[in-house]
Order: C-alpha cells, then structure tokens, then sequence
C-alpha cells in the first residue's frame, strides 16, 4: 500500500499556499476605475493616446470639431470601459485557464482509464490504480470549475460575453444563439457533465476495488459494460463542453473540429501525468512489476497523440486562414498579431519537442527522458488552453505574471495533493483482474 509521505503533503500544501497568495495578488492588484486602469497600461507603454487630439487639431469647422469631438469622447468612453473589463478579467482569466487544465488533465485520463476497460486490454491493468488516483482529482477539479462558471452567470467576471444583457441586445447573432447560449441551459449542460463523468469515475472505481476481493469476474464484467456505455456518453459530452466553456468566451467564431481538439489536448496531457506518475511510484519501489515496455507504451501514445494534436491544430488553422473568411479568420489574426509568443511556442512544444524526443524507440524506455518531454507537453498544453482562453478575455493585456503563476502553482498543489492522497487509499496493483497476469509478464 502507498504511503502519501509527509514531504510530498508539505511540498504541495506549500504550493497551494503561495498559489493562493498569488491568486488574491492579482485579484487585488486589479484596477477598479478606468483611471486605474488608465494609469496601469501607461506605466507599461508609457502611454500612446493622442490620436483622437492630433486628429481632431487638423482642419475643419468649429462644428465639424464638435461632432468630432463628440464621437471621439463616445469612442473613448467605450475603448476605457473595455481596457477596464479586460484588465480586471485578468485574473479571472487565469484562475480559469489553470483550474480547466489540472481539471482536463483528470478527464482526459479517466477517458483513457474507460478506452482500456472497454477495450479489455491486456497490457495496462497494472497501471489502473494510478489512473484511478488521477482522476479522483475530477471531483475538486470539477466543482471548481463549476463555480468559476456559476459566478460568471452571476455577473462576478466578464468572461463570458454573451452573458451580458446589454451585449446581447445589441448583438443580433448573439440574440439568434440565445436558445442555446443561455446561462440556465450553460448551468444545467455542466451539472450534467460533471454529474455523469463523476458519477462514472466512482461506480468504475468502486466496481475495480471490489473485483479484488470478489470470487468471480462479475464485477469485472460489468465495469466493462459501464465504461463502453459511458465512452458514449463521453464523446457527446466532451464536445458540448468544449464549445460551452471554452469555445463561446468568443461566440461569434465556431469550428467543427474544436470538440476533437480539446480532446486531443486532454488527451495527451492525462496519459502524459498517467507516465509521469508511473514513473515516480516505480522509482520508490511500489510498482515493482511495471517494466520498461509499459512506460514504452505510455510514451508511444504521448508521440501518437501529439501528432494527433498537431494534425487537428493544423486542419482548423489551414482551412481557417486559407479560406480567408473576416468572422473565421479574425480568431488567428489577434492571436498571431498579440499572442506571437505563446501561440507560436505552443506549436513548439506540443509538435516538435515530442516528436523529436520520443521518435527513437530507446529512448521511450529511459524514464527521466520520458519525464522530460512530459514536462514540455504539459507545459505547451497549458499554453493551448491560455492561447484558447487569454486572447478573448484579456486581449493583449495579458503577461505571464504573478495571477498566471500562482494559479498554476495553487491547482499543481491541490492535484498532487489530491491524487497522491487517492493513491494511498488503496492497495496500487489490482489483484483479481482477468488480465493481471498478462499485464506483469508485458515485454516486447
């Protein structure tokens, strides 16, 4: 049985505890007035807001100055409420970004946990324990972003702009989507999702621990009939959620393949934690029986699914930019003109650091070179979702700075909490699996 060490628990405590001062750091480093607001964009670009005077100053009548005038202050007026919306989203914004990665990185291997169940595959059950430690983290992770989306109806943020009355009525294509983007139908759709993601991890968990000590494969056998079920389930619900959470904080651009490519980056991202988990409880002894060609197979899959990711990135963003059509496009104009870094470093980190990495068959074999590239893949990840988030919220107010970071730093902390502590509540390797026995003896 794992022992959940006390320096690990301090370690991710500690984590949580600057994350939270990070967090409340940006909440109160936020402006509260355009003036603030003003004031903290001048001190970054030592400020560039002459234009409306420079052209007012040039030609003209005394009326025509007037009307000038007037539009100019009305524009003004409108551009400083914005700044000011933006910059307060900010943390917002981020607190958002890192609580739905941590959350997806669950999700993405409770799908992976439920492919092998249905699958009935021989080589993974020695690793199911830990897939079940990582998706305990669903249910924190969950709740949380519920909340998020909850004070968002509550009119706490404005990250999601269709939810403002006043946008709305003056938008008719947010008034044609209304039907659907309505924030009791967006509550509902997420209760439902959590509900049934939730409620499949712990039926399939407590199924899983009860095959132990069953004398027949009863259990067994109904978790596999569950999980073909919920994968489902699964694959409706993932791409709702994708175009709910994610994809309408911009509800004027839509893509047929966002629903894939959230999956994908959830994907990669779980069976990537899935290793790197795997890896750390091998070094301490307590998976003695998993060998070099499982960690093989879970680098395998961090490859594929990379080149999966990659592929889908490149279908939306080729057909997007070719076609050239301004309500498609003006979604990878303002990240490429404002977002260069991270949209380009993404690109990086989540294609060309793995494929080059983990393309030798060797060295998918050598763990701290696995553990590496995981560390790349999720950080580029991460990216993905700032890049999907970020741009539509804060537009080019954003920095990677101490909001960014202490959210990450808060939900890395409550995760590792929360997963190991998961995993010290159950012995690591199952005992009555059918499959156990060909798991231990998997070499190739």
């Amino acid at each position: 049985m794992y022992t959940f060490s006390n320096r690990l628990k301090i370690a991710s405590i500690i984590l949580m505890i600057v994350g939270a001062l990070g967090i409340v750091g940006g909440f109160v480093m936020a402006p509260g007035s355009i003036e603030e607001a003003k004031e903290m964009v001048a001190s970054h670009d030592d400020g560039h807001g002459d234009s409306h005077a420079v052209e007012a100053s040039h030609g003209g009548t005394t009326n025509e100055h007037a009307v000038a005038e007037g539009h100019g202050e009305e524009h003004d007026a409108s551009h400083d409420q914005h700044l000011l919306d933006q910059l307060k989203n900010r943390p917002w914004a981020a607190l958002y970004v890192a609580a739905f990665f941590f959350m997806m990185i669950s999700l993405g291997v409770l799908a992976f946990y439920a492919i092998q169940r249905a699958a009935q595959a021989g080589w993974s059950p020695l690793l199911f324990r830990v897939m079940e430690g990582i998706t305990a983290y669903l249910v924190p992770g969950g709740i949380i972003v519920f909340v998020i989306l909850l004070l968002s109806v509550l009119h706490m943020n404005h990250l999601f702009i269709w939810m403002d009355a006043d946008v709305v009525a003056h938008d008719a294509l947010l008034q044609g989507k209304s039907g659907y983007l309505n924030p009791t139908f967006f509550l509902i759709r997420a209760a439902i999702f959590l509900a049934g993601w939730i409620g499949y991890r712990e039926y399939s968990r407590k199924l899983s621990l009860a095959q132990d000590e069953s004398d027949d494969n009863s259990n067994f056998k109904l978790n596999f009939r569950i999980s073909a079920a919920f994968l489902v389930f699964y694959l409706i619900s993932e791409s709702i959620m994708s175009w709910d959470w994610i994809m309408s904080v911009e509800p004027h651009w839509f893509s047929t393949l966002f629903g894939w490519y959230i999956f994908a980056s959830m994907f990669v991202s779980g069976i990537t934690v899935i290793a790197m988990v795997t890896i750390y409880l091998k070094s301490k002894g307590l998976l003695p029986d998993v060998n070099d060609s499982h960690i093989h197979d879970l680098a395998k899959f961090m490859f594929g699914i990379s080149v999966f990711w990659t592929y889908l990135w490149f279908s939306q963003f080729m057909l997007i930019w070719y076609s050239n059509i301004p309500e498609e496009v003006t979604y990878y104009v303002t990240r490429i003109s404002d977002y260069k870094l991270p949209f380009f470093g993404m690109i990086a980190m989540n294609f060309l650091f793995p494929v080059l990495l983990l393309m030798n068959s060797d060295y998918k074999r050598i763990s701290w070179f696995v553990v590496l590239t995981g560390i790349v893949i999720l950080c580029g990840h991460y990216m993905d979702i700032f890049n999907a988030i970020m741009p539509s919220t804060v537009g080019d107010q954003w920095f990677i700075g101490i909001p960014e970071i202490g959210s990450v730093l808060f939900f890395a902390g409550l995760f590792i909490f929360w997963v190991f502590r998961a995993l010290a509540t159950a012995p690591l390797q199952p005992k009555r699996n059918p499959f156990i026995e060909e798991s231990k003896h998997f070499h190739y």
